[in-house]
């Protein structure tokens, strides 16, 4: 640590009272009496970050240490307003508190530092408000806050699975119902997730290249260095609009969006469609499709700058221009210039003239590509909707694919029997079954698996995600997704219909755990459940779509059927490394973002939380929090702390950026929640509303159209039009 160790020289040890916990000094007193819960969570803080208490904090890291408020580079500034923000965590009987506190007044009054120390000062006012609130509201909350508070007291604590269990318990329980007997725990949950079928599908899909749409979104951005520009294969004027776009703000992150120029190698734009098209290959090969049938893709395309939306078509056509064509595919690409022809020439025409009033409002702010990403995966699923009704009536379903997955169709044949099309001929899908409950569902929406490019020598089902061993310090000590998604793969996404209790006939396993690609869904149930995802979640869209749906009817509600075998490799890390590295720390704050949101919409939808919350335990359940600004809050100072634990400059400028970047897209976030009542619940209904018109007007059209009536004959000539145009 070097001249760390100078914030040192004012540290005492402190004074404990009868109970093992640290006196409250008199400056305490002078602020209010603490309560006794508020003294159990300083407690606990301190116990993860303070090491002046003659043992080492849990965390790994040493706040004292990084708070040296004599330093003044702006990575100084940045670690020491986190460990300042850590230091009044800690409670008012930690011996740097009123220094801390002083620090952060002081750079409150500078205009640089002015947004991220009220960020931060008001994240401890929002933790201790929801500790309070938490433990009025909920006793086994309470009970476990009093437990983990007298066990951090305890002057031997020290690293280990008690200490864990206990912290995890106020922190973050899903993860501490994880810890003990993992095997069993998989097994249980796994029971949960059982269906007994009382009825297959009677007309299940059974020519997929011809009944199916399959669906992805291409997320583009700028180019990753505005020096290169010049160097791009685009006529000038394209350089220009560049250029310009670069000085825009961004508007929304992405995981991996494929920078504009990268090359084509490295162009999940490109990769993706070709192995689809290879797939295809291999599947009329093997007699599964004919030779003269033409896939059907479906394609979104989203931006990250405004300025995007008048030249991406025009990028993406060169693109495809200069490839090799997919010679099994018919790829229509919509942005979101088209979704608005759609919703202007085609669906407020139909509502006017089938409804008797028009809301294109409604329809566009739910009916079209950009934004987060839950926009864009409801519209692909509503679209296939569209499709059948104005397009191909003989469309019965849709598979989304990311196209950073391909088919491995020697290795699905091998191990599973099945290429990849047969999977999609089950009559599980769209089956209707029995909970483990008891309660009617219909599994209308089916989920396989992924493997990575990296383990597939070892087996088609080799799990994507691992159970971690030993669990880490620092952040994972607040929030830790790894653990509940280790197991939930295991129960859900590696179940085997091998047993007399999980044969895939009259038993199977409903998911609740999906990802983004390899998720598959009947039009016919769309049409009836009317699914979507809020325009708002911006990360885990897929496990957002079912939540919102659980408990929509009160005799049968949808679910995701589990495909054992319907599984795609991972191929991310092979050729879009440059990308994932530019979109890390917008990654992780979308993560962040995830906690708020799906902790709020849960709070949100109309049906009791304790409920949702049982169904989609552990995994996906873990970012519903009952302490949401607790968990986001802890998780980015205990990262950034991690990040400024070492003297390590680099390492730590990206500390800095990580931290002014989230203070940017955090605190907008953070003060709309933080109103009463939760302003979720409108944009919710609104929402519903919109999507409810949708699939009304898609009902009023396919009886106009039965009818031949001429207004419906003479839209849905105008959409094939429309259509038509967005063919590559």
């Amino acid at each position: 640590m070097g001249d760390r160790q100078a914030g040192r020289k004012i540290l005492e040890d402190p004074i404990t009272n009868g109970d093992g916990f640290p006196e409250v000094r008199y400056d305490c007193i002078l602020k209010g009496s603490l309560t006794i819960m508020e003294k159990m969570f300083s407690t606990l803080i301190r116990t993860l970050v303070d090491g002046t208490q003659k043992k080492p904090p849990l965390a790994g890291f040493d706040v004292g240490d990084q708070f040296i408020p004599d330093q003044g580079r702006d990575t100084d500034v940045a670690r020491n307003i986190n460990a300042a923000f850590l230091i009044l965590l800690s409670g008012c009987y930690h011996p740097l508190y009123g220094v801390a506190e002083r620090y952060l007044d002081a750079f409150e009054a500078e205009e640089e530092w002015q947004n991220v120390v009220r960020f931060m000062k008001n994240g401890a006012a929002l933790i201790n408000g929801e500790i309070r609130n938490l433990c009025h509201e909920d006793d086994d909350f309470k009970n476990a806050l009093e437990k983990a508070g007298h066990f951090c007291g305890q002057q031997d604590t020290s690293r280990g699975g008690e200490s864990l269990k206990r912290i995890w318990e106020v922190l973050f329980p899903e993860g501490a119902d994880c810890l003990l007997d993992q095997p069993e725990k998989i097994l249980s949950l796994r029971a949960n997730r059982h269906v007994h079928i009382t009825a297959p599908n009677a007309s299940p899909i059974d020519n997929p290249s011809r009944q199916m749409l399959f669906l992805s979104n291409l997320l583009v951005t700028t180019p990753g260095d505005s020096d290169s520009l010049e160097s791009l294969p685009y006529e000038s004027g394209m350089v220009e609009k560049l250029r310009q776009v670069m000085g825009e703000k961004q508007r929304y992150w992405f995981d991996h969006p494929i920078q504009i120029g990268v090359p084509n190698d490295n162009n999940e734009a490109i990769y993706g469609l070709r192995g689809l098209d290879n797939a295809i290959s291999f599947e009329k090969e093997r007699g599964v499709a004919q030779p003269a049938d033409q896939l059907t893709c479906l394609l979104s395309v989203s931006v990250t700058h405004d300025g995007l939306h008048g030249i991406v078509k025009d990028y993406l056509r060169e693109v495809y221009d200069s490839t090799e064509p997919f010679s099994h595919l018919n790829v229509y690409l919509f942005s979101e210039n088209d979704t608005d022809q759609i919703t202007t020439e085609i669906l407020l025409p139909a509502m006017e003239k089938y409804m008797g009033f028009s809301k294109g409002d409604l329809l566009r702010r739910v009916f079209g590509v950009d934004g987060e990403y839950g926009r864009h995966y409801s519209f692909l699923k509503a679209m296939s909707a569209l499709w059948q009704v104005l397009i191909d009536p003989a469309v019965k379903g849709s598979f989304k694919l990311d196209l950073d997955q391909v088919f491995d169709q020697p290795a699905l044949v091998k191990e599973t029997g099945h290429s990849a099309l047969e999977h999609f001929k089950t009559p599980l899908w769209g089956a209707e079954g029995k909970d483990a409950e008891g309660n009617s569902v219909e599994l209308g929406l089916m989920a396989g698996a992924l493997v990575n490019a990296e383990d597939i020598s070892r087996g088609l089902f080799t799990p994507d995600v691992p159970i971690p061993d030993p669990i880490p310090q620092g952040e994972a000590l607040a929030f830790y997704s790894p653990l509940p998604m280790g197991i939930s793969t295991r129960a859900e996404m590696m179940a085997h219909y091998d047993t007399d209790s999980l044969d895939g006939v009259h038993r199977c396993i409903q998911r609740v755990h999906v990802t983004g690609g390899t998720t598959a869904a009947l039009i016919e149930s769309i049409r009836r459940y009317r699914p979507f995802t809020p325009t708002f979640i911006g990360r885990a869209e897929d496990q957002a779509y079912l939540i919102g749906s659980l408990f929509t009817k009160p005799d049968r509600n949808l679910r995701y059927l589990h495909k054992p075998g319907l599984i795609m490799r991972h191929d991310k890390a092979v050729f879009a490394g440059e990308a994932i590295e530019g979109a890390k720390l917008g990654k992780y704050i979308g993560d962040l973002v995830r906690i708020l949101l799906f902790s709020y919409y849960v709070r949100a939808l109309p049906w009791p939380s304790d409920e949702i919350k049982k169904v989609i335990d552990p995994f996906t359940g873990c970012f519903a929090s009952k302490l949401p600004f607790t968990a986001v809050y802890l998780r980015l100072s205990f990262h950034l702390a991690e990040m400024f634990a070492y003297d390590d400059e680099p390492l730590n400028v990206v500390g800095l950026q990580l931290l002014k970047q989230a203070v940017e897209r955090l605190e907008k976030v953070i003060g709309e929640l933080n109103r009463t009542p939760n302003p979720l619940i409108g944009k919710y209904r609104q929402e519903k509303e919109g999507w409810d018109l949708f699939y009304d007007l898609l009902d009023h059209l396919e009886e106009a159209l039965a009818k031949g009536d001429a207004f419906a004959l003479n839209l849905r000539n105008r959409a094939r039009k429309l259509v038509e145009n967005c063919r590559v």
